[in-house]
């Protein structure tokens, strides 16, 4: 298979994967070709790779769509790659730090479009992609992405759990969540230490919960989720006294006003209640 001949290239040219950078290449044909198909792109698409690594994903998607923008952190694997030209010639390499990126440049490359990533980043920048998709949600249209299977597991949670939390509530303003299949350490050079999963987040159309959402201020919806799930041992009164947003006592009659009780801990509020709680509080701010 040529992903393994990268691979033995990878030592011979004295690359190694990085710990630095977290790197743990997909090493599986099977699952990568599961992975590009749980996708469903096709010859009109042009998808973003991010984490091109040894090119197990990037070859089968490169048959499925139409153009391949693949971004790469670690200039050794990117010039490993051009030195073997061993990628499809609809394959284009970008030496980019994804967390760095101009969402705008690439929805350009897209040729306009809004953008469809498969990803297979390292595990230690997962929380921050996840929420740079996030805010700039209204530019994508799906990401499939793998991840530690605790983290999905997270985006995945419901109220009440204790992995509900705040990447599950400002997920859900913008996007439905979808566990695909869960891959073990045995699939990737070097093996990690913790199983995989991999999602698909559906941005567009915009999901109908999210959508029957009432407007509502996203930035302080933020601030409230964090501050409370960051005390989540904390009573909802308790909690938002911290962030500073309002005096206690006017608190606790927006928590009234929203209909919560404010002996309710975070974790125990739905999608819903916390926008509703957000958009009283802003009512006060004014």
């Amino acid at each position: 298979m040529v992903y393994q001949k990268s691979k033995t290239l990878l030592k011979k040219q004295g690359l190694a994967a990085s710990k630095k950078l977290g790197q743990n290449f997909l090493v599986h044909q099977h699952t990568a070709e599961r992975i590009v198909d749980f996708a469903h792109v096709n010859k009109e698409d042009t998808v973003l790779e991010v984490g091109v690594g040894l090119g197990a994903l990037t070859r089968p998607l490169a048959e499925a769509a139409g153009q391949v923008l693949g971004l790469e952190a670690d200039s050794g694997i990117i010039r490993l790659h051009e030195e073997q030209q061993d990628l499809p010639d609809n394959v284009r390499l970008i030496h980019q730090d994804v967390l760095k990126a101009d969402c705008n440049e690439l929805v350009r490359l897209s040729r306009g479009n809004r953008l469809k990533i498969i990803a297979n980043l390292p595990y230690s920048i997962s929380s921050p992609f996840l929420f740079q998709l996030i805010e700039q949600h209204e530019q994508i249209d799906f990401a499939v992405i793998m991840l530690q299977k605790e983290v999905a597991l997270r985006l995945l949670a419901q109220p009440g759990t204790k992995e509900y939390g705040v990447p599950t509530v400002m997920l859900g303003t913008v996007a439905t969540v979808k566990m695909l299949m869960q891959v073990g350490p045995e699939e990737f050079h070097p093996r990690p230490k913790v199983d995989s999963a991999v999602i698909r987040l559906s941005f567009h159309p915009l999901p109908e919960r999210a959508a029957a959402l009432s407007a509502f201020d996203r930035k302080l919806l933020k601030t409230i989720v964090s501050s409370t799930f960051g005390q989540r041992r904390k009573t909802l009164l308790n909690g938002l006294s911290s962030a500073g947003l309002l005096g206690k006592d006017v608190l606790r009659e927006c928590i009234a006003e929203a209909e919560l009780l404010p002996t309710v801990r975070a974790e125990q509020l739905a999608l819903e209640e916390f926008v509703r709680l957000t958009q009283v509080i802003k009512k006060r701010q004014v």
